[in-house]
């Protein structure tokens, strides 16, 4: 069986490695000419995903791409007060933690461990149009080409192309009301003053920080700017020295180093307007197939966007391998993921709202949020999404649920 896996940042690759190992010929399509392993930002990947990743033998992608450990949330109000703390999953059985790592070097490194494998990845491939047949599927891309396989796997992301070719009506993203930038302040003695291996989340006035201090003393941060979406125009002609005074304004007025890191750091994402993914009906048509953003993207509020692709990967290799047809073993993978992924979306969002609250929700938000993390968001309830433990072939072999 051969498949093609459109999408070369996360997901693609680390779906063609499952694939592989069932005994599926899979070849990625990655519209970028030459991706940049040094773009964007960072994000963690909580334990549930790094075991997806054991399974498909590509852990080590983590540490090669400077992962570095982070075993909790310390989330703080406006005034410094500490609101609470939640652990970010049950270690591995090796006692690995979750990592954080910056997006574009993993997504480099599971690439170039794809191609270790013999995995061909074709960069400058950009896909505008997927088809299927009772027989296989197939792409179009922008120079004409078309390719055929067995089966086609979107892992595009938010603006799927294939999400599209299996349904023209497909819902499309939605804005959750944030924007997003994020940097890094090097060498900086305001590291000192932030906890070891977890990330300081600050619900601020006027925007929501985080900040993980790194093991070389280094500052990695984001900042989540409520407003409308920022549109190309704007974007084009506002200056990184601008985007920093404006962030470093909206954090002046909360406690802790915010606006110093803002002001001192450089900027490495700007811009970016934050999307999710809520439900989308239908995941398959014939032998097409989405997984990851491209089905089910959650806010980045979550902590899950990349670990529920991971588990995509692994879920879709085992139903495709075990499935009596193409077609079957599409469905199995859709009956599979679908409650699990929709309820951490919706986690996701229920997130989001709480770092866009109007002038009078501020007021409340603090005392809320308190009794939020005393009481609903636990060690418990967080272990029902990251002490998932996904199987090939089977309903996971550890769930906390």
């Amino acid at each position: 069986m051969r498949a093609l896996v459109v999408g070369g940042g996360i997901a693609g690759p680390a779906t063609a490695m499952a694939l592989q190992h069932v005994g599926v010929e899979a070849t990625v399509l990655e519209r970028r000419d030459r991706p940049d392993p040094e773009q964007g930002s960072y994000f963690t990947i909580a334990p549930n995903g790094l075991h997806a990743l054991d399974l498909v033998g590509a852990r080590e992608a983590v540490l090669r791409a400077g992962g570095f450990p982070t075993r909790r949330n310390v989330m703080v109000g406006a005034s410094g007060r500490t609101l609470g703390t939640i652990s970010l999953g049950r270690p591995l059985p090796d006692g690995t933690v979750a990592m954080t790592v910056k997006r574009s070097r993993l997504g480099a490194e599971l690439v170039q461990e794809a191609r270790r494998r013999g995995i061909e990845v074709r960069t400058g491939a950009r896909v505008v149009h997927a088809t299927t047949n009772p027989r296989g599927a197939a792409v179009r891309l922008e120079d004409g080409t078309e390719l055929e396989a067995d089966l086609v796997v979107g892992a595009d992301g938010v603006h799927s192309v294939v999400r599209a070719a299996i349904d023209p009506g497909a819902p499309g993203r939605r804005f959750v009301g944030l924007t997003n930038f994020g940097g890094i302040t090097r060498s900086t003695p305001l590291a000192a003053g932030l906890p070891e291996e977890a990330w300081h989340f600050v619900f601020g006035r006027r925007a929501f920080l985080g900040a993980h201090r790194t093991p070389t003393g280094d500052v990695v941060w984001f900042v989540n700017l409520p407003r409308h979406p920022i549109p190309p125009a704007e974007r084009a002609s506002t200056s990184d020295d601008e985007w920093r005074r404006i962030l470093a304004g909206a954090l002046e007025d909360d406690a802790g180093p915010g606006a110093e890191l803002v002001r001192t750091g450089e900027l490495e994402l700007a811009a970016d307007n934050t999307f999710d993914l809520p439900h989308v009906p239908t995941w398959h048509r014939g032998r097409l197939v989405v997984l990851g953003d491209a089905a089910h993207a959650p806010s980045p509020s979550s902590g899950q966007g990349a670990a529920m692709a991971l588990e995509d990967a692994v879920v879709l290799a085992g139903s495709v391998s075990g499935a009596s047809s193409v077609e079957a073993g599409l469905a199995d993978f859709v009956r599979r993921r679908r409650e699990r992924v929709e309820r951490i979306v919706a986690v996701g969002a229920r997130s989001s709202s709480a770092k866009t609250p109007g002038p009078v929700g501020r007021l409340f938000r603090d005392a809320a949020l308190r009794l939020v993390f005393r009481f609903l968001v636990t060690e418990r309830s967080q272990d029902r999404i990251t002490g998932y433990r996904v199987s090939w072939d089977a309903e996971p072999a550890a769930d906390a649920a």
